[in-house]
């Protein structure tokens, strides 16, 4: 969702206030029951003070590791024009990487970020609302056979109003979870007063004792211990919405010192009740509070799950424009901000595996279980690019960059190798939807560039075309656009409208669509123009990865083509590829079907490009690949 990007300057508090509704909701629901898996979950610790000390200095050095430093200090300089995320990094690193073997490593990372990213977003509105729900259990135990029923019906209606665009309800984003933040260290610092002896976890000495002691139960912590920081990754994916100043501002200045009193306040709680493990959020509050705090913890979970699926949402539009997945229907749900649209088949299709999962797992804690494996491959992937940006672009020393690497690499290693047990458990869940999507996107890219190849194997260059023809053409009134991937071949459907109807318009415009690695690309950079000779021209547009094409807009304000165009004496020519599969070298059989498939159900550049579908004539063609 954009909030900064509607064109209209906001205050540092405004864009502070938007950035904690929106970039904040997954990491702040974690206290819901990131504590409670560590000593109640798979592998639980002994309640003892000297395990609730080990870990609230183990949880308050990984958020200051792996949160503060490495997202908010170094990976937020390494935005592309303002925006962040794995594709946008992807396309920064790409951009500037020498070697083809390197960038073939760098894109493959960058994409397989971008598909775990999709585990993640299937899992976080589930494990988040169903942790909030839970709470009534506490507030009234006999209300337990609905928690899921209930949970199911919150996450109905959140899907289901996603079509009418978050524009309307995101302004309450941002003082609800203020809100939660303020009863968060509320409730943390009443528990702490009553046992102040919690705040010596702050000494990382406690964090070293807790591994030397037994660091096989410590390792095993730390795959309940992530629970703290997932989420973290999203400051890095949400930067070009607010801006890095008020995402860090926020961080320092609410959600992180009120993160940090309420996990020491659980901690404080769990010594002085060691029963309070059922729930130790929800039974740090007065029980008069409870209910209340239910439907806060719910519009709070909620709120962090529309932050997600805004966020699939965002993926896949770039995914498309940078050519990785094929064209899809796009609704844009504001017309004064711009970045909130919304995709029908990504919304309907979390909407189905989120319900499985709450059916399957039927708890939060056992899709805890099932939560980090894919986090922690994310965060591991994003050291290793922000460690290529730095030799590459912020040309670093390559000792200090390595050292960089090395420390963060070890703890991003560290917590993904404590994870692999959950594997067998539900950690396969978010990896297997990973590698489909990650073989979706390569199997995407790679058979454009097959077709691509193919097309241009017996094409005719368009300045020799131009050059051959004769008088003797039949020329007719109007404009002719036809629409080519290629800005120097002739486009098939060109010579198939010359082949078959005798004619050519009186001015022909070849036009291409190219996609810059940048997020805009500013209108006067947009339109490139080229006069071929007898009324020929080529125009190539480029749009960045989160802009939305439009060609006819486009067309209008386009200079150098002699007379304005008129749409209504226009005809846009597209030509639409069969693919056929074949056993030629190319991809594997299964994949080229796959991609065949892929092909056939992608929406049409008419739809795609906003083209007037009267004004469009479509010429199919053969490919074989």
């Amino acid at each position: 969702m954009s909030v900064a990007a509607s064109g209209h300057p906001k205050s540092l508090t405004a864009l502070m206030v938007g950035a904690t509704g929106v970039v904040y909701g997954d990491i702040g629901t974690s206290p819901l029951y990131a504590l409670k898996e560590v000593f109640a979950g798979h592998h639980p610790l002994p309640l003892d003070e000297f395990h609730v000390l080990g870990l609230l200095s183990v949880v308050l050095w990984t958020i200051v590791l792996v949160v503060s430093i490495k997202y908010i200090t170094f990976m937020m300089r390494a935005d592309n024009r303002g925006e962040g995320g794995c594709l946008a990094l992807l396309a920064l690193v790409s951009q500037a990487t020498q070697g083809a073997r390197l960038r073939f490593f760098v894109v493959v990372l960058g994409i397989f970020a971008a598909a775990l990213f999709y585990g993640d977003s299937m899992i976080t509105p589930a494990i988040s609302v169903l942790s909030a729900v839970e709470g009534v259990k506490v507030a009234a135990p006999v209300l337990e056979p609905y928690v899921i029923p209930l949970t199911v019906i919150i996450l109905t209606i959140l899907f289901a109003l996603q079509r009418g665009g978050t524009a309307a309800v995101g302004a309450v984003f941002g003082p609800v979870m203020l809100l939660w933040f303020g009863i968060l260290a509320v409730l943390g610092a009443m528990s702490i007063i009553d046992n102040p002896g919690v705040l010596a976890a702050i000494n990382p000495w406690y964090a070293f004792e807790f591994f030397e002691d037994d660091w096989i139960s410590g390792f095993f912590s730390l795959g309940a211990v992530v629970l703290v920081i997932t989420g973290g990754e999203a400051l890095y994916a949400d930067m070009g919405h607010f801006g890095k100043r008020p995402i860090r501002w926020a961080w320092f200045g609410l959600v992180m010192p009120a993160l940090l009193i309420n996990y020491f306040g659980q901690g404080a709680l769990l010594l002085r009740d060691p029963t309070t493990i059922e729930n130790p959020f929800f039974l740090l509050a007065p029980e008069w509070s409870l209910i209340p705090l239910v439907c806060l913890a719910t519009l709070a979970t909620v709120i962090a799950s529309q932050a997600v699926i805004s966020g699939a949402f965002s993926v896949a539009q770039q995914a498309v424009q940078l050519g990785y997945l094929p064209r899809m229907v796009m609704v844009q749900t504001s017309a004064e901000t711009r970045g909130q649209i919304y995709l029908p088949f990504i919304n309907w299709s979390l909407f189905i595996f989120v319900i499985a999962l709450v059916l399957g797992f039927q708890s939060s804690s056992s899709l805890a279980y099932a939560y980090g494996i894919a986090v922690t491959g994310t965060m591991m992937i994003d050291t290793v690019l922000i460690f290529v940006v730095m030799i590459v672009l912020w040309k670093w020393h390559k000792l200090l960059a390595i050292g960089f690497l090395a420390v963060f690499l070890t703890i991003d290693l560290t917590f993904f190798t404590a994870n692999v047990p959950k594997i067998t458990s539900g950690g396969w869940f978010p990896l297997v939807i990973g590698g489909v999507v990650f073989i979706l996107l390569m199997t995407w890219k790679t058979g454009r560039k097959l077709v691509f190849q193919e097309i241009q194997k017996e094409a005719m260059t368009l300045p020799d075309f131009v050059e051959a023809i004769g008088s003797s053409v039949r020329r007719v009134p109007g404009t002719a656009v036809f629409m080519t991937s290629s800005s120097q071949v002739l486009p098939h459907a060109l010579l198939h409208n010359l082949k078959h109807n005798k004619v050519i318009h009186e001015r022909v415009i070849a036009l291409t669509v190219l996609t810059a690695e940048v997020p805009y690309v500013p209108p006067s950079q947009r339109v490139e123009v080229a006069a071929l000779g007898k009324n020929f021209y080529r125009v190539m547009l480029r749009y960045g990865f989160k802009d939305e094409p439009n060609i006819p807009a486009a067309l209008k304000v386009c200079e150098g083509l002699g007379e304005e165009i008129d749409l209504m004496d226009t005809s846009f020519f597209v030509s639409r590829e069969t693919v056929i599969p074949s056993r030629i070298p190319g991809m594997a059989l299964w994949r080229e079907r796959l991609f065949t498939w892929m092909s056939r159900n992608a929406v049409t550049a008419t739809d795609f490009f906003k083209i007037p579908p009267n004004r469009v004539v479509e010429l199919g063609a053969q490919v074989e690949i």
